[in-house]
C-alpha cells in the first residue's frame, strides 16, 4: 500500500464530523490505550452565536503524538482504524501529495507522521 519515499497522512474534513467519538474508540481499541490516552481526540469548538445570528458548533478530530497512522494495520493492507470506523466518512488516508490535491475548503486539514 505504501512505498518508503512517499509520506502518508490523514485528510480530515471536519465540516461533517458529528463528534460521535467512534474514531477515538477505534483507535484506543487498536492500540490498547489506557484511560486518558488518545491516539486521536475530538475537540469541540462552540457553540457560539456569530454576528450574523447563525450558530457555530464544530467538532475537530485531531491525531495526537500517540498516532502512528496504524502502521501495523496499514502494512497488512488495511486502513487506519479511525478511517475504517468513521461513521461520517470525514477521514481519508493516503499519500500527502494526493491528499493535498483534494483540499478545496477551509474545513479540511491534513495530518502526517
Amino acid at each position: 500500500m505504501s512505498n518508503n519515499t512517499e509520506r502518508y497522512g490523514l485528510l480530515i474534513d471536519y465540516e461533517y464530523c458529528s463528534g460521535c467519538h467512534v474514531c477515538e474508540v477505534a483507535c484506543k481499541k487498536e492500540h490498547d490505550l489506557t484511560v486518558g490516552q488518545w491516539g486521536i481526540k475530538i475537540h469541540q469548538d462552540g457553540p457560539r452565536q456569530l454576528d450574523n445570528g447563525r450558530w457555530e458548533y464544530t467538532y475537530i478530530p485531531v491525531p495526537t503524538s500517540l498516532c502512528d497512522l496504524c502502521a501495523d494495520r496499514v502494512k497488512g493492507g488495511k486502513l487506519p482504524n479511525c478511517v475504517h470506523h468513521c461513521q461520517a466518512g470525514v477521514m481519508v488516508y493516503g499519500k500527502i501529495s494526493e491528499l493535498a490535491e483534494k483540499v478545496d475548503k477551509d474545513t479540511m486539514a491534513i495530518f502526517s507522521r
